[in-house]
């Protein structure tokens, strides 16, 4: 009874334990974010002392809202992360599957999986300018090959308003981080459940229809969140390799932000109080999915 009691009280302690672990850096992070949501919300309002303005206003949210630019960036921004993660997921599930019968055990195929991981997106960008661009090395390829006239030729990917050099970074970027993730939810377990799967008569979609879907959304799901929420608001990649028209939400908020007329700054902080609001609600939506799967288990 007593060892029942200590284990209950070992349960219960362990999440104070990660949140002492976590309070030092906490402590840092936390005010530094409110003090800098706080200034932002308060530009956004109108509270510019360097114009000499120091009125609470909405006018720079009903400008936004009642115009086309922000909804026509939204939707932009939102083709772009959503079109990027699911491209990257599938990917990633079909890499793991197939590493997980060609390469099992490879060291070789482990370390080729995981290259890019550390490269950053701002370095993945300027690559995709060397490889997609009309003067890059597939235009080059395709010239010298007799494929197209010459370089010039070549479809312009770089710059273009489908954003396809975007969804391009990102999906090389992120589609090793699902298929590492796909195979440390599969490991062994798998491959026993779809045994027994197969002994009862259960064909290969079936299997991996009930057996190994099942087995990856409570790690998937969560982490396809993760993945939108950082693409949704990063900055690098579609200012490198976007056009002008449409401009995703953290490029328009800088271009507003950089304007020489200061006027226009509270604009650019209400877009980026309304990024905020966007991934803060991915954020719950990946601790729901977390508590749904984990109750569960």
């Amino acid at each position: 009874m007593f060892a029942a009691s200590r284990s209950g009280l070992d349960q219960v302690a362990e999440p104070s334990r990660v949140w002492i672990r976590l309070l030092p850096a906490l402590m840092v992070v936390v005010p530094v974010f409110v003090v800098a949501v706080a200034l932002a919300l308060a530009q956004s309002l109108g509270l510019l002392p360097l114009v000499g303005d120091s009125r609470l206003s909405l006018d720079a949210y009903r400008n936004l809202f009642s115009g086309g630019e922000l909804w026509r960036s939204l939707a932009f921004t939102s083709y772009l992360s959503l079109g990027s993660t699911a491209l990257a997921l599938g990917l990633g599930v079909v890499i793991a599957l197939a590493f997980r019968h060609l390469f099992s055990g490879s060291r070789f195929g482990a370390f080729m999986l995981q290259l890019n991981l550390p490269v950053p997106h701002l370095v993945g960008a300027l690559a995709m300018v060397l490889l997609l661009g009309q003067s890059g090395l597939l235009a080059r390829v395709a010239g010298s090959v007799g494929l197209i006239d010459g370089p010039a030729a070549f479809p312009a990917l770089i710059f273009d308003p489908g954003g396809l050099a975007i969804i391009a970074e990102y999906v090389w970027k992120e589609v090793p981080f699902f298929a590492l993730i796909a195979l440390a939810a599969l490991g062994s377990v798998a491959d026993d459940f779809e045994g027994v799967a197969a002994t009862l008569g259960a064909g290969r979609w079936r299997r991996f229809r009930h057996v190994t879907l099942p087995l990856l959304a409570p790690v998937l799901l969560p982490a396809a969140v993760v993945v939108f929420a950082f693409t949704f608001g990063t900055f690098e990649v579609p200012l490198l390799l976007g056009g002008s028209f449409p401009e995703a939400m953290p490029v328009l908020a800088y271009r507003k932000f950089t304007n020489i007329d200061l006027a226009a700054r509270p604009e650019a902080l209400a877009i980026g109080i309304v990024m905020l609001a966007i991934i803060t609600l991915a954020a719950l939506i990946y601790l729901r999915l977390g508590r749904r799967f984990a109750g569960r288990q």
